[in-house]
C-alpha cells in the first residue's frame, strides 16, 4: 500500500512540474513589436529647363600692367633729389626718379660741343667766299648754337660740293660725336616714364652706382592685370573682350574685369592655357590674390544642380508617387560644387538635398509647407 501512494505522488509531482513549466514558459513570451513603416520627408525641386551660363572659376595674383625695371646704364654717386627714392614714394609724369653725379662726363660734352663749335667757326670764311649761297644758314647755326642746350641738329645740305667740303672738314662725324655723348649724358638722369609709386629700392642717396646695376622697381597702381590658367577644354571657349567678375579671398570685395589677351599656345606640360584679365580699381594692391568667374558660353534646355546629387553613371534620384525612382542624365559642365545637367523633362521632380541610405523604391514624402506648420505646431505641444 505504501508502495502504490509512493508512486501516485511521484506521478503527481511530475505532472504538477510539467504544467508549471508550461505556465512559466507561456508567461515569459513577449509579443515582437510591429515595427512602424517610417516615411522619410525629403526636399525636392520642380525641374525647369532654361539657359544656363557656364561660369568657369579660375584664380592668380594682380601684377601691374605698366611696370618698369631700373637699371643704371652709367657709373657714379647717387645724388639726392627733391624726393626720397624709397618704396611707396610718387612721382609725376617726366618727374626725375634718379640723379647720379655727372660733373666730370659734363665737361667731356662740353668740350666736344665746344670742338665742334670751333670746327664750323674755321670754315666760316671759306664758306663766304667759295659756297656763298649756303653761307647764310651756316651763320645762323652759329648764332644759335648754346653750349648749355642741347646740340641743334646740322643745316641741311643741298649740293653735292657743300656736303663734300662740310664732310671734308669732319664737320659731321663731330657732330654725331657730340650728339652720342650728349645721348649718354642723359642716363645720369632717370624721369618717371608715367605718372605711378616706386615698390621697390635697391639704392640709396650717397651710394656709388654701376653699370648694370638693378636700382628698383616703378609701377603705374591704376591698372593691373591677372594671369590665369584655364584647362584646354577652354581654350574654345574663352574670347577677348568677356567681362569678368572678381573678388578677394575672404569674398568681401567685388571688382570687374575684362579678358584683353588669351595665349595662342597650350602649355604642354600641364595642358592649360592663359589668359590675361584687365582690372582697375583704386583699392587693388600689386601681388594681391583675386579669384575670377569666366562666362564660358551658354547652355541650352540645361539646369544646374548641387554635385553631391549625382550618383556614379550619371544618375540621379528623382521623386515619382512618393516613390525614389533613378534616371539617367547627360552632365555638360562640372565644377567644384556645381554640375550642369541635361536630357531633363520639365517638370520632373529631382531631389534638392542628399538623403542619407537612399535606394531605388524607397517610399519618401516630399518636403512641403504644410510639413513645416505640422513640424512646428509637434514641437509646441512638446
Amino acid at each position: 500500500m505504501r508502495k502504490i501512494i509512493l508512486s501516485v505522488l511521484g506521478v503527481l509531482l511530475i505532472v504538477g512540474a510539467y504544467f508549471l513549466g508550461q505556465y512559466i514558459i507561456e508567461q515569459n513570451k513577449r509579443k515582437r513589436p510591429v515595427p512602424e513603416k517610417v516615411v522619410k520627408t525629403v526636399f525636392t525641386d520642380t525641374v525647369n529647363n532654361t539657359t544656363v551660363q557656364i561660369v568657369i572659376p579660375a584664380n592668380g595674383s594682380l601684377v601691374a600692367k605698366q611696370r618698369v625695371e631700373l637699371f643704371a646704364e652709367v657709373q657714379g654717386v647717387f645724388k639726392a633729389g627733391n624726393k626720397l627714392f624709397r618704396p611707396g614714394q610718387k612721382f609725376r609724369n617726366g618727374e626725375t626718379l634718379i640723379r647720379i653725379d655727372a660733373s666730370e662726363y659734363y665737361a667731356s660734352v662740353q668740350s666736344a660741343k665746344s670742338n665742334l663749335y670751333n670746327s664750323i667757326a674755321a670754315i666760316m670764311p671759306d664758306l663766304r667766299l667759295d659756297f656763298p649761297e649756303v653761307y647764310e644758314k651756316w651763320q645762323a647755326y652759329i648764332n644759335g648754337f648754346d653750349l648749355n642746350n642741347s646740340t641743334p641738329k646740322l643745316p641741311e645740305m643741298t649740293t653735292e660740293k657743300e656736303n663734300f667740303f662740310i664732310t671734308g672738314r669732319g664737320i659731321v662725324s663731330n657732330y654725331y660725336s657730340v650728339k652720342n655723348l650728349e645721348q649718354r649724358l642723359a642716363k645720369y638722369q632717370i624721369r618717371a616714364p608715367f605718372t605711378g609709386i616706386l615698390t621697390e629700392a635697391l639704392v640709396t642717396e650717397g651710394s656709388l652706382i654701376r653699370n648694370g646695376q638693378k636700382l628698383g622697381e616703378y609701377i603705374n597702381p591704376g591698372i593691373y592685370e591677372m594671369e590665369v590658367a584655364l584647362s584646354k577644354v577652354y581654350a574654345s571657349l574663352l574670347k577677348v573682350g568677356e567681362k569678368v567678375q572678381l573678388n578677394n579671398i575672404d569674398n568681401t570685395e567685388n571688382y570687374s574685369g575684362i579678358v584683353t589677351r588669351v595665349n595662342g599656345r597650350i602649355d604642354p606640360t600641364t595642358q592649360t592655357i592663359t589668359a590675361f584679365i584687365e582690372v582697375k580699381n583704386e583699392g587693388l594692391k600689386e601681388g594681391m590674390y583675386l579669384e575670377a568667374n569666366l562666362n564660358a558660353k551658354q547652355e541650352s534646355d540645361a539646369i544646374e544642380i548641387n554635385r553631391n546629387l549625382m550618383l556614379d553613371g550619371n544618375q540621379v534620384f528623382v521623386v515619382k508617387d512618393n516613390v525614389l525612382d533613378i534616371i539617367e542624365v547627360q552632365p555638360v559642365y562640372f565644377s567644384d560644387s556645381k554640375v550642369v545637367l541635361k536630357g531633363i523633362p520639365n517638370g520632373t521632380v529631382l531631389l534638392s538635398k542628399p538623403v542619407p541610405g537612399a535606394y531605388a523604391g524607397m517610399s519618401v514624402k516630399p518636403f512641403t509647407e504644410t510639413s513645416k506648420a505640422s513640424a512646428k505646431n509637434s514641437k509646441s505641444d512638446k
